[in-house]
């Protein structure tokens, strides 16, 4: 059986499958669409990250195709509906890379609570700004909206009490009755009363017609002017016009986007010299840690369910 992986992966876990299958590792491999769709032509399973669309026009490409791993959690970059309907498993990395991303959550929040990070530049140039950056504040004792409480969610909420602050959850798909509210002394709220209270707001929700700009200029104006937002779930979540006018008008204490509507962010993004703003390429959940859980563990499934079918 053929196996074509068309973005990075653990080099151990590549190793693992080539020891039992036919395997074509190319990185890059997404770059060249017209090669990859030629590389499909007798896989039996494809491994890709965020960027490869696993489309229409891909899937006509791949005749044989059985399996789609996704190293990763996030599905909107594969049509899902068309995979089911050909009997294609698709196998996501539920958990693996979890503590990566919640580890940046928490690293954000400080870093942009505090707001004394950037003045390298200026110390190591004779200034000394400490007036201006005596104002910095600490995340103990500060409230915590987890937006989307799922395996993240949860997770983030246990390093934030771990630091003292307090936290409050919203989740379409758990009542608030739910005794997971209580075990993780995280109290439920309705999510407009969630953005309103919290003093950081972080979203752990997929991209869907129902989520899409969730974080509008309207909700937007319900925070406080001081509160943070951290987008580590799927660029369209958020309106990113709506941050940036917020952040420069003062509205808004800072963001950090991790994700955007499109990737990368063009040149004339309004995200472009924001104040108060961190941006990352996508990365939240990838470390050289997750990348190997990542990577194990779809090589793991991914391996499981071919020989399933044989």
């Amino acid at each position: 059986m053929r196996i074509v992986i068309s973005e990075f992966m653990d080099e151990t876990a590549v190793a693992t499958l080539a020891a039992r299958f036919d395997v074509l590792y190319d990185r890059d491999l997404v770059d060249r669409p017209d090669e990859l769709q030629v590389a499909l032509a007798d896989a039996d399973a494809l491994i890709v990250r965020n960027r490869t669309s696993v489309d229409a026009p891909l899937l006509a490409s791949a005749p044989q195709l059985r399996v789609v791993g996704r190293l990763g959690v996030g599905l909107d970059n594969i049509d899902v509906d068309a995979c089911a309907a050909r009997g294609i498993d698709v196998i996501p990395a539920t958990g693996a890379n979890a503590l990566a991303v919640a580890e940046y959550v928490i690293a954000t929040t400080l870093v942009l609570l505090r707001g004394s990070y950037h003045a390298t530049a200026d110390v190591a140039g004779g200034h000394w700004p400490r007036g201006t950056l005596s104002q910095g504040r600490e995340a103990a004792g500060k409230t915590l909206g987890i937006v989307g409480y799922g395996n993240i969610g949860r997770l983030v909420g246990k390093l934030a009490r771990a630091l003292g602050m307090r936290t409050i959850g919203f989740d379409p798909h758990i009542e608030s009755t739910s005794a997971v509210w209580s075990e993780d002394a995280t109290e439920a709220r309705p999510f407009a009363a969630l953005v309103a209270e919290a003093d950081v707001v972080t979203l752990h929700v997929p991209l869907t017609a129902a989520t899409r700009n969730l974080i509008d200029a309207p909700r937007l104006a319900t925070m406080k002017p001081d509160a943070i937002l951290i987008n580590t779930a799927r660029g369209g979540v958020v309106d990113e016009p709506a941050v940036a006018a917020a952040l420069r008008a003062g509205r808004l204490g800072g963001a950090a986007l991790d994700v955007f509507d499109h990737e990368p962010l063009g040149l004339r993004s309004p995200l472009a010299g924001c104040p108060r703003l961190i941006l990352t390429p996508h990365i939240a959940g990838v470390t050289r840690e997750s990348n190997a859980r990542v990577s194990s563990l779809i090589a793991a499934r991914v391996g499981e369910a071919l020989a399933a079918r044989e």
